[in-house]
């Protein structure tokens, strides 16, 4: 029997690792799910929203840096899977996205369900295969895993059904042979550059991103030979932090720690894989910046830069350290280390509170979760104010893993990355820090699929009916909350219903107990809804004067229509910060 368009497709996905496929089935992908469950080496998950799959998909595929597949039928089905791949394309994850298409006699007819994949994806992904002749077969496939594997990112390919169904030509099954990650590196004439910068330098700070993902040793070791204190972004914080003597916290309106002060006060500023996008957060032209990054894009970006280096951070950091001496003036590096332990116990100011305080501090709530949850845990955090509690409270360390729409930053992120995550690495906590908008906005849905799965995600819900941190940008900007207010249900009693663990945690001395509980238990899914307090605000470590500003005019107008109410509440219940 001659094997399918479908058949070499997945057979050449299985090859290249591809373990799962997310996705909803539909008319135009029946060929390709038939073809699928003839496979029989790739496991189907069956979501309820697109979106929540490829959320999913982004996870396993981030964390296990494997390809993972996900799939949408014509038109609709499709335009699910939009988000999520955005997300992918931002998050460098490697997910190749198998689009249902209308059949090619009806292509550029109008044709219901019909749609225009390259202009469609053409943000979203690295490339676009359309297939409509088998005789594509081996080119675009090949295309469509190689660039997702190697270039880390989403690609798709288009599948009309006729061509799914057809005859696949003799010589279309290609094993796809992937390379090991190259070293790269820039040239030695440039890394002299670098280490005469650093040797004139008497102050060198570092501050780095996901790109030190495989390189936390080597950037460990030149921060000690420099005594140089070691910033991060929100992505850097997992491989940067813990265990480092030279950490000085993060820079940003999430911001702690001594990084903003460190990075601004040294004389050499060395950015290590990082494309940190709040540009008003970094020093100016007096601070002599050097920017390492394996994307060339990223380079002179976000800051004006003395010197731009293309190579991988692992690669380049050591070459350059058989090329620098060790400093031995260590002041510098103290000074910031004591500040950002200073801030650090301003941060335990409502954590130490906490079993006093009703509503219940969310920094209570984090910082309990982080010393109950497992040393290999796995965090995930919503979009919004999930992600301050999740840089500031949740420690990490050499096994546990902290992920979310950092760079894309949309909502409803947590739950589908948890479920994903728990799928990879089954057996492991995988926790998600959710907002009650993102929770309701999507992962409420396919809290059924996991049901259905028996997938132990720890689901924790930060209560407070509001788009909580919507409502503190309308603050720095000067303007009046609106349209941020909204009920809940009791999350608990709904998830009950649906056939998972439900926990409501309304006072602060069931905090514990209740997560302890949430954390042990086995065979299904565990939503944990948390009353928090909708007025708790966290301030950086450096509050940016328009900030300032603004929030002092918001207060002002506020009094001024009438919800005087919400400005005292507000003072009364942060005064701990201020």
């Amino acid at each position: 029997m001659a094997r399918k368009v479908a058949d070499v497709m997945w057979e050449m996905l299985a090859n290249a690792g591809v373990k799962r496929c997310y996705g909803i089935v539909g008319d135009a992908l029946n060929p390709v799910i038939d073809a699928l469950r003839r496979n029989g080496k790739i496991e189907f998950i069956h979501v309820r929203h697109e979106e929540y799959g490829v959320f999913a998909a982004v996870a396993e595929a981030y964390l296990t840096g494997n390809p993972v597949a996900v799939c949408g039928t014509a038109g609709p089905g499709v335009t699910h899977l939009f988000n999520g791949l955005m997300d992918a394309r931002k998050e460098g994850a490697a997910i190749i996205a198998i689009a249902g298409d209308v059949e090619t006699r009806l292509m550029d007819t109008a044709a219901l369900e019909e749609l225009n994949p390259y202009k469609f994806f053409d943000t979203a992904c690295l490339y676009v295969g359309r297939v409509v002749n088998p005789e594509q077969t081996r080119a675009v496939f090949t295309t469509a895993i190689m660039t997702a594997i190697v270039d880390k990112g989403p690609t798709v390919i288009s599948m009309p059904g006729d061509i799914a169904s057809a005859n696949a030509p003799d010589d279309a099954s290609h094993e796809v042979t992937i390379p090991a990650p190259p070293v790269f590196r820039p040239a030695d004439a440039d890394i002299d550059k670098l280490a005469a910068l650093i040797e004139a330098a008497k102050k060198v700070a570092i501050f780095g991103g996901d790109g030190c993902r495989d390189a936390r040793d080597e950037v460990l070791q030149l921060a000690a030979r420099l005594k140089a204190p070691v910033g991060y972004s929100f992505r850097g914080k997992q491989w940067l932090e813990h265990d480092n003597p030279n950490a000085v916290g993060m820079t940003g309106l999430l911001g702690y720690g001594g990084a903003y002060k460190a990075i601004h006060d040294s004389d050499l500023l060395l950015l290590l894989g990082t494309d940190f996008p709040f540009s008003e957060f970094l020093p100016g032209h007096d601070v002599k910046k050097v920017q390492i990054d394996r994307n060339p894009k990223h380079i002179g970006r976000r800051t004006a830069i003395d010197l731009g280096l293309v190579g991988d951070i692992k690669a380049t950091v050591t070459a350059l350290l058989g090329k620098v001496s060790d400093k031995s003036e260590s002041r510098f590096l103290e000074k910031h280390v004591a500040e950002t332990n200073s801030f650090h116990e301003l941060l335990q100011h409502y954590v130490e509170k906490g079993p006093g305080i009703k509503p219940i501090r969310p920094e209570f709530l984090a910082a309990t979760l982080s010393e109950l949850a497992a040393d290999d845990a796995l965090f995930f955090a919503d979009t919004g104010t999930a992600c301050i509690w999740l840089a500031r409270h949740i420690k990490g360390g050499a096994n546990r893993r902290l992920f979310g729409s950092f760079s894309w930053a949309s909502m409803a992120n947590a739950a589908p990355n948890a479920f994903g995550a728990q799928l990879a690495f089954p057996g492991r906590q995988t926790i998600a820090l959710c907002g009650d908008g993102g929770f309701t906005m999507l992962a409420l849905g396919d809290l059924l699929t996991q049901v259905q799965r028996k997938t132990p995600v720890v689901q924790i819900i930060l209560n407070n009916e509001s788009l909580d941190f919507v409502n503190i940008e309308m603050q720095e900007a000067g303007v009046v909350p609106f349209g941020v207010a909204f009920k809940n249900p009791n999350f608990a009693k709904v998830a009950e219903a649906m056939g998972a663990k439900g926990i409501r945690i309304e006072e602060p001395g069931e905090v514990r107990e209740g997560l302890a509980v949430a954390l042990a238990h086995q065979g299904g899914p565990v939503v944990v809804d948390v009353v928090v307090d909708p007025y708790a605000l966290s301030l950086p470590s450096h509050l940016p004067f328009h900030a300032v500003k603004g929030f002092t005019l918001s207060l002002a107008k506020q009094v001024l229509s009438g919800k005087m109410d919400s400005v005292i509440k507000t003072i009364e219940r942060n005064t701990g910060l201020v």
